[in-house]
């Protein structure tokens, strides 16, 4: 039962204007910190929620402005029968299509029928709830659900207050698995007074049907709670209230002391469970408390694997881990872009769903570096260990992410991938291949950067031909390391065509024999730097240590850091 169509966000915190259309299930939002993600799940809760208290204050509207009001407008498709009712709603009933992104305020046969509940906040600071009708409003008609219809529409929040799921209150996920309810009227005063376990015995007759669900839940995600759960008086609860009764373990311990991340997995569970009657969940921060394999439980409870998604989840996270297990059309990148908000799908395209296995940390930056592959990698990660020791700030707390494209021939794959998704993208490449020149040409179109070693060099040839005398015996020192004396000279005997052996380097170093080493390094078996942690070394050590190097190859790098630090 119901299914948010769209969302739209007017002065709300740092949204000045958003306007979405979600999928019917997994919308994970991604993205760079402080952007306003969790502020879009909020916005869902306090429009949905059946919450009668809801406070705000001057720092809810958009720039402090009160004098614009918020307003939150979200419509919901997928109706059931109830909130189809000509009589309680046939006025305020519309036609939405998904397909063509239009809600029209009549419904129509090629239209589905759906409801669209406004939120707005003046300076008064008092919110108004009302369905969202032209036509009503012409005839002067005016409403809000009935607060039955709120209650179950409203989504289920998991964050860090997550135990009132884990007691039977109102809107709980707990009464939501089943019609079952305890009669706390007398048993509860009768158990305060004597023992609590009176009333458990009673309380597990009264909801064996729940108390069953959640034990077989818990075992199937994996929490330990024993295999006979009960249904006893809160020894906390100072009131005889729905809260006074809570889910215990077969000890008789309080579900509600499970770990943070225990308590999370296990209402997803059973939010689960309960999708017949409440189809909607909200979870900021997915992977807060949750190892690696339990966010890939989470997720898999919330049906992310599945064709028909059992439920609506809107999800924000900062995890690799969530990033990869989703797929394209789960994640969706907010960004703010002058006065817009956008929420954009990352798709199902290879490339993109290539990136998203090899790299997904980088789709948690702002800003992204393609490297041609592994050494260039390596090499900017040494240069920012030095950055780093001088004081300043690293690329990563600048948010800049470094893709190993993995040659030449992907490098414009994976930066499009980027780029069509509004990060801020340059490419950082050898010279001795060149890419399709329409691609890179259709990639600086917008404003990205190219940066590159001098024509025809790869970075074995900048590194042998730019370092001074003692950067480059150093470099070979360090490849004898690696490899063996007898590889290295073995590989200068090759390039050389037996003029030259590892001993003739020890004396002055012409160009001639800079570039022989160069070519011996690059060799494609037993290359000699080609890997991250080789280069990162390199970097760090003997490249940013080397006060003597060639300044054009000085430039590139400088240029490339330059980029780093407008981040």
């Amino acid at each position: 039962m119901a299914r948010i169509r769209h969302i739209e966000i007017r002065n709300f915190r740092r949204i000045q204007a958003f306007s979405w259309w979600p999928s019917p299930g997994i919308n994970c939002l991604i993205g760079p910190g402080d952007v306003g993600k969790s502020s879009i799940l909020d916005a869902i809760d306090l429009c949905l929620g059946a919450r009668r208290n809801a406070q705000f204050t001057d720092a809810d509207f958009y720039n402090l402005d009160v004098d614009k009001p918020i307003a939150v407008t979200v419509t919901i498709g997928e109706l059931d029968d109830s909130l189809k009712n000509m009589e309680v709603y046939g006025n305020f009933l519309r036609g939405c299509n998904v397909e063509t992104q239009t809600i029209e305020d009549e419904p129509e046969k090629t239209c589905e029928t759906v409801l669209t509940i406004r939120m707005t906040i003046a300076g008064d600071l008092e919110p108004v709830w009302t369905l969202v009708s032209e036509r009503a409003a012409a005839q002067s008609q005016s409403r809000n659900l009935n607060w039955a219809d709120r209650v179950r529409l409203s989504p289920t929040r998991i964050g860090a207050l997550t135990d009132y799921n884990l007691a039977w209150r109102r809107g709980s996920v707990l009464n939501r698995l089943s019609e079952e309810r305890a009669d706390t009227s007398a048993s509860l005063a009768k158990a305060a007074r004597e023992a609590r376990s009176a009333f458990g015995d009673e309380a597990d007759a009264q909801l064996g049907e729940t108390l069953g669900i959640v034990a077989a839940t818990a075992k199937e995600l994996g929490i330990p709670v024993g295999d006979k759960l009960k249904a006893m008086l809160d020894a906390h609860s100072v009131s005889f209230s729905g809260g006074t009764v809570s889910l215990h373990s077969e000890e008789g311990i309080p579900l509600r002391s499970l770990g943070l991340g225990s308590t999370r997995l296990l209402i997803a569970g059973l939010q689960r469970k309960a999708a017949k009657d409440a189809t909607i969940i909200l979870v900021d921060e997915l992977e807060h408390g949750l190892e690696p394999h339990r966010i890939i439980r989470f997720l898999g409870s919330l049906g992310a694997k599945e064709k028909i998604p059992p439920l609506q989840a809107f999800l924000t996270t900062h995890s690799p881990v969530a990033v990869r297990e989703l797929s394209g059309d789960q994640l969706f990148v907010v960004r703010a872009s002058g006065t817009e908000h956008t929420a954009t799908v990352l798709g199902k395209e290879d490339a993109i769903q290539g990136t998203i296995r090899s790299f997904p940390e980088a789709f948690l930056a702002k800003s992204v570096i393609v490297c041609e592959g592994a050494s260039e990698v390596g090499l900017l990660r040494g240069l920012d260990n030095c950055v780093v020791a001088q004081g300043d700030p690293s690329l990563t707390a600048l948010g800049v992410a470094l893709v190993d494209a993995g040659g030449c021939d992907h490098i414009y794959k994976r930066a499009d991938a980027f780029q069509r998704l509004g990060y801020r993208v340059c490419v950082f490449r050898d010279d001795d291949k060149q890419p399709n020149q329409a691609t890179e040409e259709e990639f600086l179109v917008f404003g990205d950067s190219l940066f590159k070693w001098r024509a025809g060099r790869a970075l074995e040839d900048e590194l042998f031909l730019s370092l001074s005398d003692d950067g480059v015996l150093r470099l070979l020192s360090h490849a004898e390391e690696l490899l063996g004396t007898d590889l290295i000279d073995e590989h200068i005997r090759s390039e050389s065509a037996g003029k030259l052996t590892l001993a003739d380097f020890k004396s002055a170093l012409t160009t001639e024999k800079r570039e022989t080493l160069a070519r011996a390094a690059r060799k494609k078996k037993n290359s000699w730097f080609k890997t991250v942690s080789r280069m990162e070394k390199i970097g760090e050590e003997i490249v940013g240590t080397d006060q003597s190097m060639d300044q054009e190859f000085c430039d590139v790098l400088d240029n490339i850091f330059a980029w780093i630090k407008e981040s």
